[in-house]
């Protein structure tokens, strides 16, 4: 019987544990290390942080479902990976033995790059759970007296879609409230122009996103170098194509919301071989690590290199479809691994992101989410924040049952033509 251990409880891992238990059955033994026992589905915060949900409306706890599969829970902090003794060093002390591991930390968050940035400084996340709650007791206070808002993304940043969303749904809610016409609005972005996502643009995602933003009167800065956020101010270089500085500002706001650069989190720090500088787990085609082929990683704690250069760094960000494309990877591949088989199974990195906009919404589909790709689209309209909603409460409803991809949801993503594995051209003949 193997032992296999999975770091981390988020979305990625907890779709691992669920998917692994299934393709293996019950003859290997599972333990999820997590830091908490609620599971919080991310891509609901920014309702949370304006009010539109409840933090308990997103969260499940995940020790009965894990339990009802056969899957050892241990709420516990891991301090550092000994991946040469394959071993995880947990905080309490105790070391915990693994024949394979599987990797699912998400990042740490890096506010420490932009001086005054973060819950600890001056501007507000979205990133987690308790940073949505502590937004939401901010903008509570905010709406007692509005003012200028600066949301956005610093530089080094990968996940922008959030960011968009949030600017939106906050601007939703204050037409809904009458308050939108005291609060000025400025969009700040690393991003070489709106809709650019990291991704290098998805179909016309710059023509829609600008519209949007012109529509809902948010101004906008692209090329932005964000140098330090005091308290009722954020310092922005622009830069221009060239990577040349073009303009300074200086942008007042009584409520700022800016999302930071990743790093990958402390436990993984420094392990030659394992991550590259930032802390980013190396992996090869079958989310394996070259020098550790008993690790496998997923999700936002795995190095992917950015799409294109940009005059201010951004990454390319690691959506709910593409870390669950890299889950079916890793748990075909354990699967043959223990089979006696060679590791075959590479993940499609397929991209299907909803992102609402508080009364519409912006979709992309990007197969695979690195260009070039096969199929590029980008389309807005009502449906989309209907269909976020409806993804909300299905894939709570999943992390409940426990189950790893129910019938329904292989039906929908085929109805989009969109697969979790690819085919080798041998098997399409």
């Amino acid at each position: 019987m193997a032992s296999i251990v999975i770091l981390g409880a988020g979305l990625g891992g907890m779709s691992a544990a669920y998917e692994v238990r299934a393709l293996l059955g019950s003859e290997h033994g599972i333990t999820v290390v997590g830091e908490g026992p609620q599971f919080n589905f991310t891509p609901s915060n920014p309702w949370v942080a304006v009010g539109w949900r409840e933090q308990k409306d997103i969260r499940v706890d995940v020790r009965q479902p894990l339990q009802h599969r056969g899957i050892h829970f241990i709420e516990m902090r891991a301090d550092k990976l000994l991946p040469d003794e394959n071993r995880l060093l947990l905080q309490d002390g105790r070391k915990l033995d693994y024949d394979y591991l599987v990797v699912t930390t998400g990042p740490r968050l890096a506010f420490e790059r932009v001086p005054g940035s973060g819950p600890a400084g001056h501007s507000q996340s979205i990133c987690t759970g308790p940073h949505a709650h502590a937004t939401w007791l901010a903008y509570q206070e905010f709406l007692k007296h509005p003012g200028p808002i600066v949301i956005g993304a610093v530089q080094g940043a990968s996940c922008f879609g959030p960011a968009y969303e949030f600017a939106m749904i906050v601007d939703t809610d204050l037409r809904r409230r009458k308050l939108r016409d005291k609060v000025p609005m400025t969009f700040v972005t690393a991003e070489p122009y709106i809709g650019h996502m990291g991704l290098g643009g998805v179909g016309d995602s710059k023509g829609l996103l600008e519209s949007e933003l012109r529509q809902r009167h948010i101004k906008w800065v692209t090329n932005a170098r964000v140098t330090s956020v005091e308290s009722d101010k954020v310092h922005v270089e622009q830069l221009d194509d060239r990577g040349q500085l073009q303009q300074t500002h200086e942008l007042p706001f009584a409520f700022s919301m800016l999302l930071p650069s990743f790093a990958g989190v402390d436990a993984l720090q420094g392990i030659d071989g394992l991550v590259n500088p930032g802390g980013f787990v190396l992996i090869d085609e079958h989310q394996r690590n070259p020098k550790y082929p008993n690790i496998f990683a997923a999700g936002v704690c795995v190095a992917i290199p950015p799409v294109e250069a940009t005059p201010v760094p951004t990454g390319a960000p690691k959506t709910g479809l593409m870390i669950e494309s890299m889950v079916t990877a890793i748990a075909q591949n354990l699967h043959d691994e223990l089979a006696g088989k060679p590791a075959r199974a590479r993940a499609t990195w397929n991209a299907m992101c909803l992102a609402d906009m508080g009364d519409s919404g912006f979709a992309f589909i990007a197969l695979p989410q690195i260009p070039p790709r096969n199929v590029t689209r980008a389309m807005t309209g009502k449906w989309v924040h209907l269909a976020k909603v409806a993804y909300e409460k299905y894939f709570l409803r999943k992390m409940r049952k426990g189950q790893a991809e129910p019938l329904y949801e292989k039906y929908v993503m085929q109805a989009f033509g969109i697969e979790r594995l690819k085919h080798d051209v041998q098997d399409q003949a």
